[in-house]
């Protein structure tokens, strides 16, 4: 029993001491993969303006001369502040709302299940903007910079 207490031991506390020395590594690398998507996606949908409004009205999005361009504005500019690390917690927390949005507007009929719903891209982008929004940038962010000279200088 002794041996299995000190294998389970090892096997949580050895992983957990090498990660302890880069907890900036996990919200950089998050950051720049889904920043970099979304930044080409929003940017890709703003010079395509008039069949995304179309493809809004198919999805029976409401006033979607106005929430094309606003949505492809948070999708671009959102990606843009991620991967600097700026605005991490407000573009964040926008970008998850785009994909509540997303899952409601255009895939509602299609779920049928937990499995289904959880299978959407949408889902997991909403999940990893959740995580930023709660949990923030990490150190190697413009935010943490801005917040550390901001306190150095109170």
């Amino acid at each position: 029993m002794k041996l299995i207490t000190r294998t389970l031991d090892f096997l949580i506390s050895w992983p957990e001491r090498v990660a302890s020395h880069f907890p900036w590594a996990g919200p950089l690398l998050a950051r720049i993969v889904v920043g970099y998507v979304f930044m080409l996606s929003g940017w890709s949908k703003l010079n395509n303006l008039p069949q995304m409004i179309e493809n809004f009205i198919s999805w029976g999005i409401p006033y979607p001369h106005i929430l094309t361009p606003f949505v492809s504005g948070v999708e671009f500019f959102g990606g843009i502040c991620l991967m600097l690390g700026f605005l991490t917690r407000i573009a964040g927390g926008m970008l998850a709302g785009t994909m509540v949005v997303a899952v409601i507007s255009a895939k509602l009929m299609d779920i049928d299940s937990l499995e289904t719903l959880l299978g959407f891209e949408e889902v997991s982008y909403f999940a990893l903007f959740f995580w930023l929004a709660v949990a923030g940038p990490g150190k190697a962010s413009l935010d943490y910079l801005i917040h550390r000279k901001c306190k150095g200088n109170a």
